[in-house]
Order: structure tokens, then C-alpha cells, then sequence
């Protein structure tokens, strides 16, 4: 049987939230078939800017896949990035296992190979530091667009020498984790360290929010059962749970953390189970 093709755009010009397109060098058939996978719209060849039947793209170009918001004067693309720009400059000048989010997961103290559940991946930035100071790294993302973005950057990221060693640590799972975590029947199976980044809460000045958190209201939103997802990963992980928040936000409704790593515009919230294995 024949794959579907990707949804058509509405024929009576009603605006939709998000639709997928490509640039004249992005790939067709893959653009077809994220469509058809997303049940999306397929607009084919566009400039986001002249775009005005959607709010957003899931765009593919010679750089692989973005989230671009469409029409003039939109924040520039969204994508998951690990070779090059900010990540890839942490990776060779990055500060290892003395960075915040290392110093929260324990890798200053624990054993090397630490196994981490990134149960809010995201675009995956801080697994690839993770992965990068030698832990094994599972992620989640149940957001379908958010979860292809990530996909995009991972297969992207393995083709290159320096990033590949890395990539192999990390493990791209599909679904939801807190649908897996409260389903798993061995919790020592799960990870060493739950490490959870729901979406910050919603600040009134927008000029606040990074370009990132902007594109990603257009298709998340914010994540309503992180005291849900906190419950679930205490009850699995063998030695902690991890919760980004910003700086100044209150902790996540439940157990209060034991300890915080605090940096100048978020934290690191620390929730032990028991004592991590030493070096």
C-alpha cells in the first residue's frame, strides 16, 4: 500500500497553526512524508516570509529541519543544532563536568557512565553536554513536532566525526515519559538520574524570553503535569531527579528539593533518592 500524502492546505483559505514546506533545496519526499506523519499541511516550496496561511513551518532546507514562525519580521529558525553554533562551541570549550548542569546530575562526585532519562529533551541541549562528559543519555520528547526537530538534529549531528562518539550515547526514545515511567515495572531499569526541563512558565514581557521559547509557544505551550512527571520520575530513578526551573520561579508543587545549583537565570532543583556511587 502506497504511503498518504501529506494533508492539503484548506480550500477556503482559513489560516492554520502549522504546516510543513521546504526551501528549493530541501528534500521533497522527505517533506511529504513529515506531513503525512504529522498530518500537516504540505505547501511545497515557500519563503516563510511570504507564507500567510500559517502561523508556522516545519521547514527543511540545505541545513536540515527547522520550526520558522511565517510572515515578515518573524524570529529567524528554530532547529536542533549540536555541530555547529552554541552547542558546538560548548563542546570544545565547554567547562565539563564543573558545568551547572553537570554539577546537578553529579558528575563531579559519581562514577563515570552515568545512565540519564531526559524525560523533557526538548531540542536536546543538555543531554548532548551530558553525552559529551561520557553519561548515556535516553530522551523523551512527546511533543511530535519538537520530537522531529530533534530527530532531525541528532541523524545530522552523527554524520560528523567529532559529534558521533557523542551521539551514540544518546538514545532518542518516542512517546511520552511519563506514560513509560508510571508503566515501567522494574524501576532500576530506568536511569540513574531523571532530569526534567518542563516548559518555564509564562513571563509577561516577551523581550524576556529567549527566540527558542517563543517559536515553541507556537506548538507546546506550557507543561501542566510537571508535578505529575516529578512524582513519577522520584518513584524510578535509582539516585536523583534534576528539575530545571528559572532562577526565581517556585519549585515544582511536592516533595522541596534537598539543594539547588543556581546560576544567573535558572536553577537546578535536587531531588535525592540515595547516595550516588563514587568515582
Amino acid at each position: 500500500m502506497s504511503r498518504p500524502n501529506a494533508s492539503k492546505v484548506p480550500s477556503d483559505h482559513t489560516r492554520i497553526p502549522l504546516a510543513v514546506a521546504r526551501s528549493p533545496l530541501g528534500d521533497d519526499h522527505k517533506a511529504k512524508l513529515l506531513g503525512s506523519d504529522l498530518s500537516l499541511p504540505y505547501l511545497g516550496v515557500v519563503r516563510p516570509k511570504d507564507v500567510q496561511q500559517a502561523d508556522a513551518l516545519l521547514f527543511l532546507d540545505e541545513n536540515g529541519l527547522c520550526l520558522q514562525v511565517a510572515g515578515k519580521g518573524a524570529p529567524g529558525p528554530v532547529r536542533a543544532e549540536f555541530v555547529t553554533g552554541k552547542m558546538g562551541y560548548r563542546r570544545e570549550h565547554g567547562g565539563g563536568s564543573g558545568q551547572l548542569v553537570a554539577r546537578a546530575v553529579g558528575l563531579q562526585k559519581a562514577k563515570a557512565g552515568l545512565h540519564v532519562l531526559d524525560a523533557t529533551a526538548g531540542l536536546g541541549q543538555d543531554a548532548f553536554v551530558l553525552a559529551s562528559l561520557g553519561c548515556h543519555v535516553s530522551l523523551f520528547e512527546r511533543n511530535p513536532v519538537i520530537h522531529a526537530l530533534l530527530a532531525d538534529g541528532l541523524a545530522r549531528a552523527a554524520l560528523n566525526m567529532d559529534c558521533a562518539p557523542i551521539i551514540a550515547r544518546m538514545t532518542l526514545r518516542a512517546g511520552s515519559s511519563i506514560d513509560w515511567l508510571t508503566s515501567v515495572e522494574e524501576a532500576s531499569e530506568v536511569a540513574d538520574v531523571i532530569y526534567l526541563d518542563p516548559m518555564f512558565p509564562h513571563r509577561d514581557k516577551p523581550a524576556l524570553v529567549k527566540k527558542e521559547m517563543q517559536v515553541f509557544r507556537t506548538v507546546v505551550g506550557d507543561d501542566d503535569d510537571s508535578e505529575a512527571l516529578l512524582n513519577a520520575a522520584l518513584a524510578t530513578a535509582t539516585y536523583r531527579v534534576v528539575v530545571k526551573r528559572p532562577r526565581k520561579a517556585p519549585a515544582i508543587p511536592g516533595p522541596e528539593p534537598s539543594t539547588r545549583v543556581e546560576g544567573k537565570s535558572s536553577r537546578y532543583d535536587i531531588y535525592p533518592v540515595r547516595a550516588l556511587p563514587s568515582r
